[in-house]
């Protein structure tokens, strides 16, 4: 069967539209209680579940991501030109890392992210490149860093110039935190997983003919547009907050 390079799998768009909107909804819930409108247990129960769901998700198919963008460039692309554009897009996300960071330590007392989602995700597409062609190295690999993130978590330095690894200094407070360790395990698992069921750019799974269905489609569409969502959607949602509660 041809490959055609312009094909997009219709079913990992609509997972990260409901990873997005998993993030949307968490983040309103976030902000009525961050802003002291509402209270909300932000800790624990169904809102901690579902604001883990949505991060877990997204960052998983960071993962597969990679592996279907590297299968379908591979084909017309050298290794070096596959990771000039990695090293760009991945500066690129993490440039809105940066952005992020520097709003947050303008306008909040405390809790600047230094390391986030965002900044997760533009250094992983980076340094992805290395492990884009192996399947069970990447298995064995992201449970390891999966796994070395239980005792990270406890872990102390006295410095902060670690935080991006994931060994933070006492005290440290932030809204946001993404450290490679254990996170990257998780965009390697993605890895794992994109080249198991989309090998050489083809499924190896049959997929329901649900491809034509609205709800599908509308799925498919905002996961395409999921990085313009995620950078919008709280500024749109503390906006309406504010200005509702003005009243």
């Amino acid at each position: 069967m041809d490959v055609n390079p312009k094909e997009r799998f219709f079913e990992v768009d609509a997972l990260r539209a409901v990873a997005i909107v998993l993030m949307v909804i968490y983040h309103f819930f976030f902000d009525l209680d961050f802003f002291s409108i509402s209270e909300f247990d932000m800790h624990s129960g169904l809102i901690v579940v579902i604001g883990r769901s949505a991060a877990i998700l997204f960052i998983f198919l960071v993962g597969v991501s990679l592996t279907l963008s590297y299968s379908r460039a591979s084909r017309c692309k050298s290794g070096k030109e596959i990771f000039i554009h990695n090293l760009k897009r991945g500066a690129g996300i993490f440039g809105w890392g940066l952005v992020i960071t520097l709003v947050t330590a303008t306008f909040l007392e405390s809790g600047t992210i230094y390391f986030g989602i965002l900044h997760l995700i533009g250094v992983s597409i980076i340094i992805s490149y290395p492990f884009l062609k192996y399947r069970w190295f990447n298995l064995i690999a992201g449970l390891v860093l999966l796994f070395a993130g239980i005792p990270m978590d406890a872990a102390y330095v006295d410095y902060p110039w670690l935080l991006w690894i994931g060994l933070k200094p006492h005290g440290f407070y932030t809204l946001d935190y993404f450290p490679l360790i254990p996170w990257f395990g998780l965009v390697l698992l993605g890895i794992y997983t994109g080249n198991s069921l989309y090998p050489d750019y083809k499924r190896s799974f049959r997929m329901c003919d649900c491809e034509g269905n609205a709800g599908v489609r509308l799925l498919e569409y905002l996961g395409k547009k999921s990085l313009l969502i995620y950078l919008v959607h709280q500024p749109v949602i503390v906006g309406m907050l504010l200005l509702l509660t003005s009243f």
